[in-house]
């Protein structure tokens, strides 16, 4: 890495805090944030279209082949994220059918669109297979199904098989999906599936594509290279045994780990891409197709949630701030802090950054149970009453995967760019979070 290159980082680093400051100040000076509104999601857009275009210039560097760049969609399931993404030239990877309604919304063409689920019925796979979708079959059972569903069709969508390298796990056993035992894919190392795999796409021409996932946070980049050697080999082993180049594409997953403990974007799609050029050079020397997956690192550092101090307290001598985000934004933070912790900022109630010297102390959430705690025993600025904290590097996930707890209602989504807000997604109601639960059938059980 040449020293302009760390300015040039440093200087992106540096222009989006400066942004993320300046966004906390409008929200709170334009009411987004406010005692009827205490929590408040923001996304940086400007951030989320750098992430889109590093990520494209990274795999253009190593290869000349066509790369569809698919974002998965469970990272950020909000419809104009999806379309934001989708003007940046970056496709949708779907594993629902709510997810592929979300990407249809956003305006995804179907040729940009990846279905991926271990778990698909008949009817989403004749769904794909009449919109023109790539889908990534799971297991030899739902290729099966598919033996039923593309008889007699003429042009077919690109079809492919989910294989599991079986490379190990990252540092968090639950995102690790090339596992010995794992529940995605065929895996590659068990007794004979190799050569079933194999037999598989030689009896069927109209399997072209080869998919495997091995990465997510937790998983060192040297893993996910190795997962991508694997699926590379077998693609050639396959061609070598057809004769010719039936599996022209290869789906490489996404997964790439996020740094949430500081500003810094690391690793980066470049070193990822230099690393697979070095590593795995046939798959990037023009003869193969790729499909990236990227979710998480796209969007997660461009994120934070807004919530207002409603209390200041002490208990046992620790001075904690309660506040109005918790579980409901940040369950995998609460339930998992070691696996999941978050960096908080403080701001004044102006939405100034505060200073002063820090404070040991707890920044905990509304919900009724003891550990709903966004971060524990942290060096903060002394928080006090109508004080702001933001919790950062939220773009994934913490504000798209909703918790019901004490049904708490999911907050407001705002893009920020420029000075400018635009809401992303409303408020939940007090009349809605009733409307779900039942208030329409309050007699159903008398």
């Amino acid at each position: 890495m040449t020293f302009e290159h760390v300015e040039n980082v440093q200087h992106v680093e540096e222009t989006a805090v400066r942004r993320r400051d300046a966004a906390v100040r409008a929200a709170v000076e334009r009411g987004l944030l406010s005692e009827a509104q205490p929590v408040v999601a923001l996304l940086d857009t400007a951030g989320i279209r750098d992430s889109a275009a590093r990520l494209r210039a990274a795999f253009a560097a190593v290869t000349d082949a066509p790369v569809l760049h698919a974002f998965a969609v469970k990272a950020a399931p909000l419809v104009p994220v999806l379309a934001l993404l989708n003007a940046a030239g970056i496709g949708a990877e779907v594993a629902s059918p709510g997810e592929l309604a979300l990407a249809r919304a956003a305006g995804v063409p179907a040729e940009r669109t990846v279905l991926d689920s271990p778990a698909k019925t008949p009817g989403e796979l004749r769904e794909a297979l009449d919109a023109g979708i790539a889908l990534n079959a799971d297991n030899p059972q739902e290729v099966a199904r598919l033996d039923a569903l593309v008889a007699g069709r003429g042009a077919l969508p690109p079809l492919g098989v989910r294989v599991n390298p079986q490379i190990g796990a990252g540092s968090i056993g639950a995102l690790s999906t090339a596992t010995a035992t794992s529940k995605f894919g065929v895996a590659l190392r068990d007794e004979g599936a190799r050569e079933a795999v194999v037999r598989m796409y030689l009896d069927r021409p109209w399997l072209t594509r080869l998919h495997t996932h091995s990465g997510s946070q937790g998983v060192p980049l040297a893993r996910m290279v190795e997962g991508v050697r694997e699926v590379y080999a077998l693609a050639e082993e396959i061609n070598a045994a057809a004769g010719r180049r039936q599996v022209d594409t290869v789906d490489i997953g996404g997964g790439l780990p996020v740094n949430f403990a500081s500003d810094e974007e690391s690793p980066t799609y470049a070193e990822y891409a230099r690393l697979l050029k070095d590593a795995v050079p046939g798959l990037l020397d023009g003869r193969y197709g790729l499909v990236t997956e990227f979710g998480r690192s796209l969007v997660a550092k461009h994120g934070a949630v807004l919530a207002r101090v409603e209390y200041a307290k002490e208990s046992g001598s620790r001075p904690i701030a309660i506040t109005h985000a918790g579980v409901q934004v940040a369950t995998r933070t609460v339930y998992a802090p070691a696996s999941w912790p978050l960096r908080i900022a403080a701001y004044d109630g102006a939405g100034r950054p505060k200073t002063g010297t820090p404070v040991v102390q707890d920044v905990a959430g509304p919900a009724c149970f003891a550990g709903d705690l966004l971060a524990e025993g942290r060096a903060l600025p002394p928080l006090e009453q109508g004080d702001v904290v933001a919790a950062l590097d939220t773009g994934a996930y913490y504000f798209s995967n909703h918790y019901g707890y004490n049904s708490l209602p999911r907050p407001a989504v705002y893009g920020y760019e420029g000075g400018s807000f635009a809401l992303v997604r409303a408020a939940q109601s007090t009349a809605e979070i009733v409307a779900e639960s039942g208030g329409a059938q309050a007699d159903a059980l008398l």
